[in-house]
């Protein structure tokens, strides 16, 4: 089996989804199964991650250079926080590694870097850790 998994994943996926359908259990390619449920999984808190970065670059943009507010940051923060909401509201489980501390502490500081590099400033005129708390930076209403 790992030999279709390797070689054609498409086959070996619509192969298990089959065998699982079937009740063919003892047949299911299990170490490949384990692999995918783990990478799906990790793709999920990549994209929050990613969506939080985002989200939070702009906030800092917005925030730190009022004279290049635009539609565009602003549809950008909307769309970054309605996405969140929806993968949250997919896969409720997701709010867990949120409520982490470090989970806003990386998001910061990507989001850093990446407003420094869209801006003309540098990641020091950033604050370096939170200012704006977990529940500020998801609401509709918040624009620093």
């Amino acid at each position: 089996m790992s030999k279709v998994y390797n070689e054609d994943f498409y086959g070996w996926v619509t192969e298990q989804t089959e065998l699982l359908r079937a009740g063919a259990l003892n047949q299911l390619d299990i170490e490949n199964l384990i692999e995918e449920m783990e990478s799906m999984g990790r793709s999920e808190l990549s994209q929050l991650n990613n969506r939080f970065r985002i989200l939070i670059a702009h906030l800092l943009k917005w925030g730190y250079q009022p004279s290049h507010r635009g539609k565009s940051w602003e549809l950008t923060i909307k769309e970054q926080r309605k996405a969140i909401e929806r993968l949250i509201k997919n896969s409720p489980s997701l709010k867990n590694p949120m409520n982490k501390e470090e989970f806003l502490e990386w998001a910061w500081e990507s989001a850093i870097f990446d407003a420094a590099r869209k801006t003309s400033m540098s990641d020091s005129d950033f604050p370096s850790k939170p200012i704006w708390t977990l529940e500020e930076i998801l609401s509709s209403d918040f624009f620093p």
